[in-house]
């Protein structure tokens, strides 16, 4: 058998791209000199704070800081991650044995999963979901266990009915509000019943806090870690990435139970030698000196989920102002319901030049939706929802096509 012929086992795990006909159908048509708004990816487009930005500059010219740092990340900066967990949350976490940097979310979630997760072990997510919380179980070779989360209650009445049914309870939960892309948001009394069911059958939980200070209209985003004896199960995942606008910067932090904080540090000190020192020296300046930056960018991102979904409404596509994130989780409009989200998405791109992402990539309790970043100024999202009230106005005569064939789900 020659290397070109050979199968890659945990490669042969992952189903195709979904998200891949999009970007290939907005790349053709800006390569034809079509001016695409992308409101697909969940990528910021804001400048970090610009003290960020100096430090990072004057900490990269120090020759010390060139050499290898340390996989767990400098004491400095997870003294500072704790800190801050003190200051909004009245948490307090040992910098030594409870706070850990990652290189972002994806890291601390990944490389906690291969750290904790072995052959069959049933880890309980709510379906849609970034994939990653799906797909990272797999390539542990974990049982990727997905309840319906059309609402948290929902997600609740299965859970428990899960926990009367198994035999065996799940080795861990994994979740994630502000819900990344159903933008679904709870409250602190949710979290307590969560832990209080993880404690009673022995459960672990990871937290994906991803969205921490995107809650909008008075919605503060609870941090699981204020549960009283939360961290005897729980860890958190934070990430610098929106709150403070440094999503390229890949600084993130895996916070709580010691035990698994412990387990993450091993695994990780075999894997790599941490984040370039100078990202996470100018990362503790962000933490100290940068908190009114990020009431400044929740602002911003409620400038632009409202003006997005001003316009929609607008053009003809009810949808709901979300608590959280920046994003905006859409029922497809019913006329177009049968065709499904990805040729749905396929048919705005190619008629209003608008990219979203279709809900199947985020599992099958996504089909029917489409997922809004908010990653394009005012003016470009009331360019998007121009162009789509025109698309739905001229379209609404003509008959819809027929979908194609389903492809299946994918990670980003």
């Amino acid at each position: 058998m020659s290397p070109n012929d050979q199968n890659f086992y945990r490669i042969q795990k992952l189903p195709p791209y979904v998200f891949a006909v999009i970007n290939e159908m907005k790349a053709k048509a800006r390569a034809a000199g079509q001016d695409v708004v992308d409101l697909g990816m969940g990528n910021p487009d804001g400048e970090t704070p610009t003290i960020v930005v100096d430090k990072l500059i004057e900490a990269a010219r120090n020759p010390k800081n060139h050499r290898y740092s340390v996989s767990r990340g400098i004491q400095k900066l997870r003294e500072e991650i704790c800190k801050r967990y003190k200051r909004n949350y009245n948490v307090d976490l040992d910098p030594e044995k409870e706070a850990i940097v990652t290189m972002g979310a994806k890291d601390a979630l990944a490389h906690l999963l291969f750290a904790t997760i072995g052959p069959g072990d049933v880890v309980v997510s709510p379906n849609p979901a970034y994939p990653i919380h799906q797909y990272g179980v797999i390539m542990s070779e974990g049982h990727a266990q997905m309840l319906p989360m059309p609402d948290p209650e929902t997600f609740m009445g299965r859970l428990e009915e899960l926990y009367k049914e198994s035999p065996k309870p799940p080795k861990m939960l994994l979740i994630s509000f502000p819900h990344n892309p159903t933008t679904t948001c709870v409250d602190l009394a949710y979290m307590t019943r969560l832990v209080e069911l993880a404690k009673q059958h022995g459960t672990l939980i990871v937290h994906d806090f991803a969205y921490a200070d995107l809650g909008f209209d008075g919605y503060r985003p609870p941090s699981i870690l204020e549960v009283p004896g939360a961290k005897d199960c729980a860890v958190e995942i934070y990430s610098m990435s929106k709150s403070y606008n440094m999503a390229g910067w890949r600084v993130g932090f895996c916070l709580g139970n010691a035990k698994m904080i412990a387990a993450l540090a091993r695994i990780k000190s075999y894997l790599d030698y941490g984040v370039f020192q100078p990202i996470q020296i100018a990362a503790i300046v962000a933490l100290r000196e940068c908190e009114e930056e990020t009431h400044k960018i929740r602002e911003f991102y409620k400038k632009r989920r409202d003006c997005l979904v001003d316009g929609l409404c607008r053009a003809g596509w009810p949808v709901a102002p979300p608590q959280g994130t920046m994003f905006l989780w859409a029922a497809l409009p019913e006329r177009y319901a049968p065709l499904g989200s990805l040729e749905f998405s396929k048919l705005l791109m190619e008629k209003a030049l608008v990219a979203v992402s279709p809900g199947i990539g985020f599992g099958p309790m996504g089909e029917g939706h489409v997922r809004f970043a908010l990653i394009e100024n005012e003016h470009r999202t009331r360019q998007a929802t121009r162009a789509i009230g025109h698309f739905l106005r001229k379209e609404g005569s003509d008959e819809v096509p027929a979908p194609a064939e389903v492809i299946a789900s994918a990670p980003r």
